[in-house]
């Protein structure tokens, strides 16, 4: 992380038993406060100018080419996700609220309202761990973003270009408001970057979109602040919906929700984040590791989406190196040869070997590699399998896995997953798997060519090989199109 503070999920996760008295918080004397007023420099004129600016930022080739692929990676998510359970309950709940409407539900032949349609199809974006995150930020902002910036491109007759410049400002404020305020500050306040950061960074790129000039994206933000939520209850969650409601679609929904109520002249607090007594600048976000003026600071300079990852596997993020061992071990290994698996990895080792989610439960994906010889989407996120297979559930109590304080990265340092997979045979003899990386995160990112790849393994299945060419190649075009109707009709799903 670069915002003075090196932090993990897990470093986040063991401040669980820590609380934070808001009513009795010290805010310093008054002379304090003069002075953290005096020295507040203003970060409200360059945020909007820079949302409402959009379409006219000289954005270097390499960071749009990003942007078409966390598109890509987006939308191939939602079609490899749409029948899976957040996915059919986010279109029932459009269908039960919204009605019919107008704007398509991606990944479905169903329509419905707006923002109800987008609510939906966020859902079903993040109903598995397949879509793109932020590491430093702990944010995964695909879902949301993309979502709502398509349909407010089709709805509103925006061009390509247009499309993935507004994608960019969207992830250029989700990735980088977490870290302003303090990863920690706002785990110790009970609110989850992932249901914050995809508010704002859903309203700032439908923006530009629906032509919001400052003024307006300066109440948008405030309307933002109101609705910033979200609990880290989601820990807790076992069949992926309210992760997914709170990771993408409550995102999706505040935030296209505050850029329409801007534009029809819903008036907020003005320069809502350089009030001292607003939320940005609140007291449980003075804590150590805030850095506010990182919001602004360097715009159009350095770029969020050269900070995001891809998941190469349809697992969670700190799992994939172990999958990745796994996979390459059982190449040569099999299952009736095995006596014992040890996962040695960095961090909270123990959330993952007995997690609830079949996609961070090590013991589980281990088995069902081993058993299967691959590893599969539906299998990676079968929570039936992972509750009801006996064969499964046998072998993964031959699997132990265990905190590797040596694989933990050190202050300062990038966020990294690594895994040291030991597989001991039954004639004594052992194998062993040290994966460092898997590629995907930011130090070490997918290429144009794997993430496309990625792309076509989870889209063909369902749509076939050709229309699963054809979306590589119509976001990879993005740039150019004259409109985004043909990427929507693509997303359309007949009989779902």
């Amino acid at each position: 992380m670069k915002n003075g503070i090196a932090m993990t999920r897990r470093t986040i996760m063991k401040g669980g038993g820590a609380t934070l008295a808001l009513g009795t918080a010290s805010t310093g004397t008054l002379g304090q406060q003069a002075a953290r007023e005096a020295s507040w420099a203003p970060v409200v004129p360059a945020l909007t100018a820079y949302i409402a600016g959009a379409a006219q930022h000289a954005v270097p080739g390499e960071v749009r080419e990003r942007a078409k692929l966390h598109v890509l990676d987006t939308l191939a998510s939602i079609i490899a996700c749409h029948t899976l359970e957040a996915a059919t309950l986010g279109r029932a709940y459009a269908s039960a609220i919204g009605g019919r409407g107008e704007s398509p539900i991606l990944g479905s032949s169903q329509t419905a309202p707006p923002v109800d349609a987008v609510f939906a199809s966020a859902m079903t974006a993040h109903a598995a761990e397949i879509n793109d995150f932020i590491p430093s930020a702990y944010v995964q902002p695909g879902p949301a973003i993309v979502s709502a910036a398509l349909e407010t491109a089709r709805s509103n007759r925006r061009n390509g270009r247009d499309l993935i410049s507004a994608v960019i400002v969207g992830y250029e404020i989700a990735g980088r408001l977490p870290k302003a305020i303090g990863t920690r500050n706002l785990y110790l306040a009970g609110l989850a970057n992932h249901g914050i950061a995809p508010t704002f960074g859903t309203a700032a790129a439908c923006a530009p979109l629906l032509g919001l000039d400052r003024m307006q994206v300066n109440h948008m933000i405030a309307y933002c602040a109101q609705q910033a939520s979200g609990s880290w209850q989601w820990l807790l969650d076992v069949r992926h919906v309210e992760k997914a409601f709170v990771f993408a679609g409550m995102g999706a929904r505040n935030g296209m929700q505050a850029a329409h109520m801007a534009r029809l002249g819903f008036t907020g607090v003005p320069d809502s984040f350089d009030n001292e007594k607003g939320w940005f600048r609140w007291r449980a976000f003075q804590g150590e590791g805030n850095n506010h003026a990182s919001l602004v600071e360097g715009l159009n300079q350095r770029w969020e989406l050269q900070l995001a990852a891809m998941k190469r596997y349809p697992v969670g993020g700190p799992t994939q190196p172990a999958v990745r061992a796994l996979l390459d071990l059982r190449g040569t290994i099999r299952p009736d040869q095995v006596r014992s698996i040890l996962v040695a990895m960095p961090g909270e080792a123990s959330t993952f070997e007995r997690a609830n989610m079949p996609a961070l439960n090590i013991p589980y994906l281990a088995a069902i590699i081993m058993l299967d010889g691959r590893l599969d989407f539906v299998a990676a996120q079968s929570l039936e399998r992972l509750n009801t297979d006996k064969a499964a559930a046998e072998f993964a109590r031959r699997v132990t896995v265990v905190q590797d304080k040596a694989q933990d990265s050190g202050e300062g340092a990038d966020r990294t997953e690594s895994a040291r997979v030991t597989v001991t045979l039954t004639n004594g003899e052992q194998a062993e798997r040290f994966v460092p990386y898997v590629p995907g995160f930011p130090t070490h990112p997918l290429t144009k060519v794997e993430a496309e790849e990625k792309a076509r393994e989870l889209v063909a299945p369902v749509l076939g090989p050709s229309k699963a060419d054809a979306l590589v190649a119509l976001c990879d075009k993005l740039d150019t199109a004259p409109s985004v109707d043909p990427l929507v009709a693509l997303m359309r799903l007949p009989g779902v």
